[in-house]
């Protein structure tokens, strides 16, 4: 199984950190620090994705410097590098177009999901791609006034209200017809190249599994992510019900 990890952005929202730093390359913990990028390389080895490329762009040298080959994450590694920014789905263009469905994954995520488990999910729904879905609740710190049909008329109103949505965690499968959504060199977001396969009658999945998600995009997020990682290493590094493989130099 192939993935692809998204690896380019510029982190601004973690700066000044991410001055010296690309984000996937931020640490987490405080004993054993590791980057956020080992992490996500390791648990796509356990699961079975032995071929891994990195779509790089900003501070390049230092992520292919500390990642290498892969061998020592129990990965193949490679990597493709952005000239210029081309969002988080253009850089597939990269690629000559695959033969089978491909994961792509932010290179920032700090998440227990089960990726062969998704994949198959994926398989089984015979999909044009596949979402990760996970439930987020987003509080509003102010009264919400709501109106009908006369803007003016107060039709209902709520102290403080909490929303529930289904927010997209950044992993993806996508299969080859995704690829004649992509032009090379075009900058497109991963939200757009999705409605256009679904604009076009293709269809869009969502995988939805307990498990534990966070963005560290932000530095409340950072925080967070460094007190879970480090409380729960074994939950993210652990061995999952999937066998082990040991890469070797020409396996």
């Amino acid at each position: 199984m192939k993935a692809i990890v998204l690896a380019g952005g510029k982190g601004t929202r973690l700066r000044p950190y991410t001055h010296v730093l690309p984000k996937p390359l931020m640490p987490l913990g405080v004993d054993e620090p590791m980057p956020i990028l080992e992490v996500v390389l390791r648990q796509l080895g356990r699961h079975g994705f032995r071929d891994v490329s990195i779509v790089t762009g900003y501070l390049t040298e230092l992520i292919e410097a500390f990642c290498g080959d892969g061998r020592r994450f129990g990965v193949r590694l490679d990597y493709r590098r952005e000239t210029t920014p081309l969002g988080t789905a253009g850089g597939l263009a990269l690629f000559d177009r695959p033969s089978e469905p491909v994961l792509v994954i932010n290179g920032d995520i700090l998440t227990t999901l089960d990726y062969s488990a998704m994949f198959e999910f994926h398989r089984a729904r015979n999909a044009a791609a596949t979402i990760a879905a996970y439930p987020r609740e987003v509080k509003i710190d102010f009264g919400v006034l709501e109106f009908g049909d006369d803007p003016h008329v107060l039709a209902n109103y709520r102290e403080k209200p909490e929303y529930s949505f289904q927010v997209s965690m950044g992993v993806y499968i996508v299969s080859p017809i995704a690829w004649s959504y992509l032009k090379a060199g075009e900058a497109i977001g991963m939200p757009d190249l999705l409605e256009s396969m679904r604009g076009s009658g293709r269809d869009i999945h969502c995988y939805r599994q307990e498990c534990y998600w966070l963005d560290i995009g932000r530095h409340d997020d950072y925080d967070t992510a460094n007190e879970i990682f480090e409380a729960r290493r074994g939950a993210f590094l652990g061995t999952p019900a999937v066998a082990k493989h040991k890469i070797g130099r020409d396996q």
